[in-house]
Formats: C-alpha cells, sequence, structure tokens
C-alpha cells in the first residue's frame, strides 16, 4: 500500500523533528481516509510504517489512537440528540473522517408540539426566544419612538409566532443540509442502548432497527419538569409549546423564577398581555442575587406583577370557557389564593432526558435524581467508549456555546490526536428579561464565600443610556458592577450589567477577563462615548465608600 502523508498529517507522527514539522498533532484518518480512499484495515497495517518515522510516537500512544478502529462496528461514532453539542461533535468528527451516525427523536410534549432537528436552542430556546424578545423590545422602541415623532402600531401574535417558526423552519433545512454535505448519517428516530456497543433506534411508526458503534456521545438534552398536580399536564403549557402557540397566550401565570420564567414573563409583557409570576423562593437562583432584584424590580415597575412565596399546590382546573382556575398556597404560612387565567406556562426547571435510554444495561452512571451525567474533565462517563456533552452534563454550565465547544473539542480528542479541553471556567452569559442581565465570572454571594469579603473590591454605578433619555425612560436604573481580587493585582472575578444589549457589552468583557483583566487594565482603556460600556472603563466608586452612585449628567 502507497502512503504519502500531507506536511501537517506527517507532523502528528514525527513532531520532534526539529523546524521541520508542526508541533501539534492533528489527525491522520481523515487526509488518509477522504482525501485517498484507504480502507480502515489497510490503515491499521500502516501502523509499523509510521512507528519506524518516531518510535516516540509510537511509545506514547498517539498513533495508536489516530488509528484506532474497528471494522466489526457499523460506525466509528454515534450521536444520540442532535442538537446544538451533538451536531458539532458529529460533524467535526465527520470532517475528521470518521463514519457517523446521528439518532435524533423529539418525544411530543403533553400538549402536542414537537419540532425539527437542532435541539432546544434552535427550535424551543434561545433562537425563538431572543427573536419574540426581540419583538417585546420593538414594542418599546414604538412607545419611545413617539417622543420622536412617530406613530404607534399594534402587535399581532399570529404575524410573529409565523415570522419565527419559518426563521427556525430554515435553521432545521441548514442543520440537514450541512449533514449531508458531511456525510454524517442522520437518523429521526430514538436511541436506546441494548447492550454494550449497541443501540436500539426506534422511528415514529415503531419500526426497530440496531446499530453498532465504536464509541457513542450523549447529547440529548433537557426537557421541562411539571409540577407533578392534578392538570398540570392536561392544562398547562411550557417553554416547549409557547414560540408556536396558535393564539395570543391572553392574561398568563408564569410559574417559576428561573430565567426561562423571567424571560418568557418579559416578552409577553413587552407584547402587551397581562402577565403574573409565582415565585417561590429567590429570582434567578445562581445568579448574583443583587441583579436578580434588580432585574425583578425593572419587570414590576414596567406591568409584571409577583406572588412572591407561593406555589400551586392543589391543582388546576377550567373555569370560564378559555379560563384555567389556579389555587395556590404560600411557603411561609398557611394563606391560600386563587387566580384564573386564559394560560398558565410552567417554567419551574428542566429535567435531563437520560432515564429511558437504557443506560443501565451498559452501566453508565448517572444522578438518578436529576438525570444529569457525571463525567471527567475529557467529557468520558465511567464507561469509557461512552461520552456526554451538552445539558445532560453533571456540575456544568447550561449553555449553547458551551455545548458546541465542547463537542467539536470532543470530536477532535477522539478522532484527531488533539489534547484541548473545553474551559468551563469564566463563561458569560446573558438574561434575556426586559433589561438584560449579562454576566462573566463569580457572584458578589459567592466570590464573598470563595475569597472572603475582606479580600474584595466591589466597584458599581448606575447609569442612564442615552437613547432612554429623549424617551423619559427610567434614570438610573440600567447598573454595573466588577468584583476584584485585592490579593491578586485587582484582577476581575465578576463582572455583571444590567441594561440594554447586555449580551453584546458582555461578551468582549468576557475575553479580556480570559486575558487576565485587572481594574488597572480597565482604567487605562479609553471608552466610546457615548455608550453604555464605557461606564466600566469610569468606574471609580466602591461599596465600601458608601458613596452615591446615581449618573448625574451624560
Amino acid at each position: 500500500m502507497l502512503i504519502w502523508v500531507q506536511h501537517h498529517y506527517l507532523a502528528a507522527a514525527c513532531h520532534t523533528c526539529p523546524g521541520s514539522c508542526n508541533p501539534a498533532p492533528v489527525g491522520l484518518s481523515k487526509f488518509l481516509l477522504m482525501k485517498h480512499r484507504v480502507h480502515r484495515s489497510s490503515l491499521k497495517t500502516s501502523h509499523s510504517v509510521f512507528s519506524l518515522i518516531n518510535p516516540q510516537a509510537h511509545q506514547s500512544g498517539l498513533l495508536q489512537k489516530l488509528l484506532q478502529d474497528d471494522p466489526a462496528y457499523d460506525y466509528d461514532l454515534i450521536v444520540i440528540g442532535g442538537g446544538s453539542g451533538g451536531l458539532a461533535c458529529a460533524q467535526e468528527a465527520a470532517i475528521l473522517g470518521r463514519k457517523v451516525l446521528v439518532l435524533d427523536f423529539v418525544v411530543p410534549s403533553p400538549q402536542g408540539t414537537s419540532w425539527g432537528l437542532g435541539g432546544t436552542c434552535v427550535n424551543v430556546g434561545c433562537i425563538p426566544k431572543k427573536l419574540m424578545h426581540q419583538a417585546a423590545l420593538l414594542g418599546q422602541a414604538l412607545t419611545d419612538s413617539r417622543k420622536f415623532g412617530w406613530e404607534y402600531m399594534k402587535h399581532n401574535w399570529g404575524t410573529m409566532t409565523e415570522a419565527v417558526q419559518n426563521h427556525i423552519g430554515s435553521l432545521n433545512w441548514g442543520y440537514r443540509l450541512s449533514l449531508r454535505e458531511k456525510a454524517v448519517a442522520y437518523i429521526n428516530s430514538y436511541g436506546e442502548f441494548v447492550e454494550h456497543h449497541k443501540i436500539k433506534a426506534t422511528n415514529g411508526k415503531g419500526q426497530e432497527t440496531c446499530y453498532t458503534a465504536a464509541k457513542f456521545v450523549i447529547a440529548t438534552g433537557e426537557r421541562p419538569r411539571y409540577l407533578g398536580i392534578q392538570g398540570d399536564k392536561e392544562y398547562c403549557i411550557t417553554s416547549d409549546d409557547l414560540f408556536s402557540l396558535p393564539y395570543c397566550p391572553g392574561t398568563t401565570l408564569v410559574v417559576g423564577a428561573s430565567y426561562v420564567a423571567l424571560e418568557c414573563a418579559g416578552f409577553l409583557a413587552g407584547l402587551g398581555l397581562d402577565v403574573t409570576v409565582m415565585v417561590r423562593s429567590v429570582l434567578l437562583r445562581g445568579f448574583d442575587q443583587e441583579m436578580a432584584e434588580r432585574v425583578g424590580s425593572y419587570m414590576e415597575q414596567h406591568g409584571v406583577r409577583f406572588l412572591r412565596k407561593f406555589v400551586p399546590v392543589e391543582q388546576l382546573e377550567k373555569g370560564s370557557p378559555g379560563k384555567l382556575k389556579v389555587m395556590a398556597k404560600s411557603t411561609e404560612g398557611p394563606e391560600t389564593i386563587e387566580g384564573v387565567y386564559n394560560t398558565v406556562l410552567l417554567a419551574i426547571g428542566r429535567d435531563s432526558c437520560t432515564k429511558k435510554m437504557g443506560l443501565e444495561k451498559i452501566g453508565v452512571k448517572i444522578n438518578e435524581k436529576s438525570g444529569k451525567i457525571p463525567v471527567n474533565d475529557v467529557e468520558q462517563t465511567n464507561v469509557p467508549y461512552v461520552y456526554a456533552v451538552g445539558d445532560v452534563l453533571e456540575g456544568k454550565p447550561e449553555l449553547t456555546p458551551i455545548a458546541v465547544q465542547a463537542g467539536k473539542l470532543l470530536a477532535r480528542r477522539l478522532f484527531g490526536g488533539r489534547l484541548e479541553k473545553c474551559d468551563y471556567v469564566n463563561v458569560p452569559t446573558v438574561v434575556f428579561t426586559p433589561l438584560e442581565y449579562g454576566c462573566c465570572g463569580y457572584s458578589e454571594e459567592r466570590a464573598i464565600e470563595v475569597y472572603q469579603k475582606e479580600n474584595l473590591e466591589v466597584y458599581h454605578t448606575l447609569f442612564w443610556p442615552l437613547e432612554w433619555t429623549v424617551a423619559c425612560r427610567d434614570n438610573n436604573t440600567c447598573y454595573a458592577k466588577i468584583i476584584c481580587n485585592k490579593l491578586d493585582n485587582d484582577r476581575v472575578i465578576g463582572f455583571h450589567v444590567l441594561g440594554p444589549n447586555a449580551g453584546e457589552i458582555i461578551q468582549g468583557f468576557a475575553a479580556a477577563m480570559k486575558c487576565g483583566l485587572t481594574k488597572q487594565l480597565l482604567d487605562d482603556t479609553i471608552g466610546i462615548h457615548p455608550t453604555c460600556a464605557e461606564v466600566f472603563t469610569t468606574l471609580q466608586i466602591t461599596k465600601a465608600s458608601g458613596l452615591d452612585v446615581t449618573q448625574k449628567g451624560c
């Protein structure tokens, strides 16, 4: 067999050659398998050839990892779950020359809602949420525009949902096309392990087919949790249903205080609906609580009603036509309340889709309560050939960009000889409430817990976006805060902003934090005027000083 190795592929085997080769180990299999159509069995026979090139590479196991294949299996990799993380992993593995299958199946919600390829983010999460958030912002902009001389317009729910669903449909098709271009097999079937290295795929008609693979990646994500009381699945909707709802929800009760709950409540209120949020304990658990309360306060000022310390404990039942009766009880005493709503939206948390996959048949351990999967620092489960990425991971951020990054890096480690691991530290995120909240790093509570209050300096200020001034919008509502570690050259360990376009603000500063951003570096940076982000380059007031942080000029 004639094997010709391109410069950067040869580098994987002869990384010690002085000056002549790229020292980073990269995938050899793609070049041999796709460029020259070398059969996998022939690829294995070449092992001794490359061992002669560099015995150290052979002894380290790098060559074996690059060339490992088992023709006894149908696929090199089967990815279970067609969301952002799973698709990223599958496509990267295919780019590296591996034979890959994606299994994806959406079990319809109790209301009958299902969707296409792309997972939660594309279909019932980030994308439709942000678009409907934008619709609400446009409504606010129309209100503001009257001060600038524009006429007022009325919102149409049907027009919005149709446009959102059309965009989602284009993304679904784009994913399928991308898989086809990369020669990734895609089957719309539910995957369930039946034995080691073997999975059963069941389609919507109940037809079963079994497939085998050398490696598996679990990327099945999560689905909304229900209350577990009479009438919840019959009468309530979740975020699975909201974005394609064929009618305007009307007077809505949102149960929950998670970011999903507040985001949905926020854009529904922004579209002019009567919205109530029922909160069991605190807003945005796990986030900085000062920022969370500011988010809630802004929403209350703009028409969202909050029922604090209440949970629906009895039942939900139909009232008059088109209305639901909800009975709730206080978490702090015997008080009960009753309300009537057109729609009840549950956003009380999400459960991992792992408990009906047959994982127990192959010994994969999961958290029995949450369904989360414990993994090591390379996303490997306790079963060596089974990996997991995305929202199913225990103790990791549940964010689309994290899943995508982890999926790509996992494929590169498995099939490209790369070593880079996903960095789960200092991951920026944004809550798309009416007034957006962006953060990166520690909350103030967590920073105090880890570093002690006396070792921290917190700089903060209120600010008034210029765009809000003419419209007479809320002055001194937007808020900026950084948390610095005094023992580490005032390194910024927590970055928080509440204001318009918080996501666009936080992204660049998150990159700076990766590079060791300090307070002095912020002070040395010239801000862009007039912008919201510039406030971080002029922060001078500390919480410890007790000085007034209200803004009194532009």
